[in-house]
């Protein structure tokens, strides 16, 4: 027999609460304000199936483009073929909640003008350098001192046939 492909089909472990983290969501998860051109992230809450995205948008980022009473409208990129088209859906709030996938940017963008401002007062010129992010670099070598003991070299025990 073939499987079946419904809605929900293959979503034992994609639609299961966490140990202990069951029940109604909180309060603070329907006071939350969306705005368009929010960006969001689409996690189908399995307490509430009023308004559950389909398992193929579960964890997806997407931008607000249209918000109502209970719900927001999400626009999602889905690769279909060799294409990637925009999907628009309706989410209800329980499912969806802010991202910050762009919460470094902006504070990069923050630092980074902080330090133009500084620049700026003292007449310095900076380089374009002092704004790039850097990757992280290896820790400075040091010498370990010996104190008070003497160095003892260690070798393993010869192999001896007990039989």
């Amino acid at each position: 027999m073939t499987a079946t492909k419904g809605k929900r089909s293959r979503t034992r472990d994609l639609f299961s609460q966490a140990f202990r983290r069951n029940g109604v969501p909180s309060l603070s998860r329907y006071l939350t304000t969306f705005k368009r051109g929010d960006l969001v992230d689409i996690k189908a809450d399995p307490s509430i199936q009023k308004g559950m995205p389909h398992k193929f948008y579960h964890g997806r980022t997407g931008t607000v483009w249209n918000v109502s009473k209970h719900s927001v409208g999400v626009e999602v990129n889905k690769l279909v073929g060799s294409r990637i088209i925009k999907k628009r859906i309706h989410v209800r709030i329980e499912h969806v909640k802010h991202s910050k996938c762009r919460l470094d940017f902006l504070n990069r963008v923050k630092q980074n003008d902080a330090l133009r401002q500084a620049a700026k007062q003292k007449g310095e010129l900076l380089d374009k350098s002092a704004f790039q992010r850097k990757p992280a670099q290896p820790k400075d070598g040091f010498i370990v001192k010996a104190k008070k003991s003497t160095i003892e070299t260690m070798h393993p025990i010869p192999f001896e046939d007990l039989v």
